[in-house]
């Protein structure tokens, strides 16, 4: 008895540690009616985990918009795809990599890169485009400038080598993610409508084939790593980061599109999360069909590796597949000539199994569906987060006293430091880069273009988290509406801290809340997304950070909105301005202050203003939209972008700083004015006269300094502040 009891326990104490909570362990000896070997253990806990199952989240992601007329796919698949007309489809998903990059800088990006990349290609689409959205803590931390620099040169090294244009992206500091960094990458490709490819698995006798690179250890574990909070032992968690390698990622897209054009695909799913488990699991769950896999046949480049570590290993550059027998020889072929494995290791069975072998031996018995769609699913306790306090009275400052401290700040200094790291021409399909609004990239052999932007305010989330998740849509919005592009759909990745405590909850909640509508209100349907749970580090969470990819569609590149000014040009400000100055930038960098509400969102002057710019372009020389630093700052960058002063007519602090929302920067020449004011006239849309552009000098207000120092200050302050 006391030896059964001790097991008992060591079961228990095994299943904790792989971060499965005692009622998780109980439903799964109830559901067995004996106890799990240890790799079953292991496929439970992988499939089970919050990276996997999406256990916290599933009730609330089931509420946003998912469908509209341009929807090919929605969420539930590899990545989202959207149709762009002419027979042809943009594919796009947006996931992080928070944990590893957090512990293994280079290659924690480096894989995030790598796996977002896979997600389009599984689906039959060449990628065309990049971005990512990174958070760091503040520059003084000790392990920031370690962390940035890792986490860039990783992306680089990646994307550049694998040939994939980064077109734009965010980055931000601040002290809520000293503890944990957020790398959140996006991916979109090309691919015939009639060509994509999916995950269910079809047909029962047919073989798994196992492609790409061999299994080895790294990454064992990194699912549920990335399901839980750091401690004391972060450093110790840096075996369950996975090593990537971009040529062998390329000569796997090559292999794979190859592959699909001989037609020799069921369905394919790429090998990310939890490995082998989770690739074969979903093929097989959303299939209707069991699964059996030999492990004796799986390619390895490690000796002794048991069945626990092979089912969870995370190695990089695999894919898993169900096969027409038929083509087996000519798929063999094919992976052969691009120098990669081919294993088939398993077949399709009728039974509701998942039956994993290793030297005649089972390893593993399981019902295959009670691992994947009947994974647990929980309503956690959420609060409403309290509204904020009101903003107190903001003093008077001298406006380019003010700029000048948004301009020195790590935050709104301009990012070239970064973003040059990064190949953005590659491919040469780029019409605009990164550090100019939202990146533009031609749909090769069309005269198409499609925009990407990534978008997300934290400080206001955290703040109002409805009205913060509302407003991140918005200016993803706004950021393809002023390149003239019609927004698409969107991706989101939904970073918070610890759903186990209500307030937290209440955050991630809100913020769907406020997405959902906006997305709704907008058109920008969500087609795909990821869920970052637990990024906290010894109970301190970052900010809210739900950040939203997009993507919009522009008919011709004729249709292209400006992003330069010229001497003489004429700035004007599209929407009403109240001077909202809760929770802005200028709040934070210039007193140190995050107080007060976040910016109401009008979503339908939203879509009337976005309207009004797309119907309008033949009169707009240039356009940005107005958001963190208001009208001073989005002139400003307008005007450093094209090397020219700006004048910006009166006002006061609310007015030059206010983030009021809803709002853009519109440039034109002095002779299409009077057409322009008339339009908005027409349209019942406020449109007002802002200043002019030109000259050697910015002023606001009745403050000015020289072009030239400040955006020496501008241009310098990321590298300078980071050493």
């Amino acid at each position: 008895m006391e030896r059964e009891m001790a097991e008992h326990q060591a079961d228990r104490a095994m299943a904790a540690e792989l971060g499965l909570s005692e009622q998780e362990y109980s439903d799964i000896l109830r559901l067995l009616g004996r106890t799990p070997s240890v790799t079953e253990l292991g496929i439970f806990s992988a499939m089970w985990n919050e990276h996997c199952s999406y256990k916290s989240t599933r009730k609330w992601l089931r509420t946003l918009p998912t469908e509209g007329p341009q929807v090919i796919c929605g969420p539930g698949e590899n990545a989202g795809v959207v149709d762009i007309g002419d027979g042809l489809a943009v594919v796009f998903k947006m996931e992080s990599h928070n944990h590893p990059s957090y512990i293994e800088p280079h290659q924690g990006a480096a894989t995030g890169m790598g796996g977002i990349l896979r997600d389009v290609f599984t689906m039959g689409a060449r990628p065309v485009a990049a971005m990512n959205a990174l958070s760091f803590g503040h520059p003084d931390h000790p392990k920031t400038r370690a962390l940035l620099a890792g986490v860039v040169e990783g992306i680089g090294a990646y994307g550049n080598a694998f040939g994939v244009p980064t077109v734009g992206g965010e980055l931000r500091f601040h002290r809520a993610y000293d503890g944990n960094c957020l790398v959140n990458a996006f991916a979109a490709g090309i691919a015939r409508t009639d060509a994509i490819f999916y995950s269910a698995a079809s047909g029962v006798g047919r073989p798994v084939v196992y492609l790409g690179a061999k299994t080895g250890r790294d990454g064992v574990g990194g699912a549920t790593m990335a399901s839980a909070e750091f401690g004391a032992d972060t450093e110790e968690k840096r075996p369950t980061v996975q090593v990537g390698d971009p040529f062998t990622e390329k000569r796997l897209l090559e292999a794979c599109l190859e592959l699909m054009e001989a037609g020799a695909v069921v369905s394919i799913q790429d090998m990310g999360a939890a490995g082998l488990t989770c690739s074969a699991v979903e093929m097989g769950d959303k299939g209707g069909l069991g699964i059996r896999l030999d492990l004796d046949r799986v390619p390895v480049r490690e000796t002794g590796m048991t069945a626990f570590e092979m089912m969870l290993s995370e190695s990089q550059e695999r894919m898993l597949m169900v096969l027409r027998p038929e083509k087996e020889e000519e798929a063999r072929a094919i992976f052969a000539k691009w120098d990669l494995d081919f294993a088939i290791i398993g077949e399709t069975i009728a039974e509701d199994r998942f039956l994993v072998m290793k030297g005649n031996a089972v390893e593993a018995d399981l019902p295959l569906s009670k691992l994947a769609s009947s994974a647990p699913e929980y309503d956690r306790p959420w609060v409403e987060t309290p509204p904020p306090e009101p903003l107190g009275e903001v003093p008077d400052v001298d406006p380019i006293a003010a700029l000048r401290a948004l301009i020195a700040s790590p935050n709104y200094a301009a990012k070239q430091w970064v973003y040059e790291q990064y190949d953005s021409m590659v491919l040469a399909d780029t019409v605009r880069g990164p550090g100019l609004g939202a990146g533009i990239v031609r749909v090769h052999g069309t005269g198409k273009a499609l925009a990407f932007t990534a978008d997300v305010t934290p400080r206001y989330v955290r703040a109002n988290p409805e009205a913060g998740g509302m407003q991140a849509v918005a200016e993803a919005y706004r950021n393809l509406t002023a390149t003239g592009a019609t927004p698409l759909a969107a991706t989101d990745n939904l970073n918070f801290g610890n759903p186990e405590k209500p307030e937290i909850m209440g955050q991630l909640v809100g913020a769907i809340r406020g997405i959902a509508a906006a997305c709704s209100a907008l058109g920008m349907p969500i087609v795909s997304g990821n869920v970052s749970l637990y990024n906290e580090t010894e109970g301190a969470a970052i900010l809210p950070t739900p950040t939203i990819g997009a993507v919009g569609l522009l008919a011709s590149t004729d249709e292209i909105i400006g992003c330069e000014v010229r001497e003489g040009h004429v700035a004007l400000v599209l929407g009403e301005t109240a001077g909202h100055l809760g929770q802005s930038a200028l709040l934070a960098e210039m007193f140190g202050r995050e107080e007060g509400d976040a910016p109401p969102v009008d979503l339908t002057a939203e879509k009337r203003h976005g309207d009004f710019i797309r119907a309008n372009r033949d009169l707009i020389a240039a356009c940005t939209d107005l958001s963190d630093g208001g009208l001073t700052l989005a002139a400003f960058e307008l005007a450093a972008q094209s090397g020219i002063g700006v004048m910006l007519e009166g006002g006061d602090i609310p007015a030059l700083f206010g983030e009021d929302q809803g709002r853009y920067l519109i440039a034109c020449d002095p002779d299409r004015e009077a057409a322009l004011m008339a339009a908005a006239a027409k349209a019942g849309i406020t449109l007002t006269r802002a200043g002019r552009f030109g000259g050697d000098m910015v002023r606001a207000g009745d403050s000015a300094a020289s072009f030239a120092e400040l955006a020496a200050i501008w241009r310098g302050s990321l590298a300078e502040t980071l050493g």
